[in-house]
This record gives C-alpha cells, structure tokens and sequence, in this order.
C-alpha cells in the first residue's frame, strides 16, 4: 500500500465518522444517570422508554441524538 492508500484509509478512520466499528448494529447514543455517574448503551436497554438507574432508581436521560458523530460523553 502506497502513501495514498495509507491516507486514504486514515481518512476514513476518522474520528468524526459516526461508522467505527465492526458491529452489526449501530449505537444512537446511551442513557446516563448524572447523579450516579451510571450508563447504559441504548442496545442494552429493552423497549422505548428511558430506564430507570441500577443505583438510585431515577429516570435516566439520553444523551447523542442519532445523527451526530463522534463520542457520547
């Protein structure tokens, strides 16, 4: 691989990509507990309605819509 293919594929690496990865479902984002510094990956949480945390038991809030990039922190 030449210069440009090695750049290339950085490039497409990036961090702003909303792709990474090489799962078979993609993250909306995660549901926190500010509280309680607790959270939840949106694929570990069954139905529609935001969970309550594992620690206090208080609605968690989502955080990362679906069509940003980057991290969900």
């Amino acid at each position: 691989m030449g210069l440009l293919g090695t750049l290339t594929e950085t490039l497409k690496a990036s961090t702003e990509s909303p792709n990474r990865g090489d799962g078979t479902e993609e993250s909306a984002g995660a549901y926190w507990c500010h509280d309680c510094d607790e959270r939840l990956l949106d694929l570990d949480v069954e139905g529609e309605e935001a969970p309550s945390c594992p620690d206090c038991g208080d609605e968690m809030t989502f955080e990362r819509s679906p069509g940003s990039t980057g991290c969900a922190c």
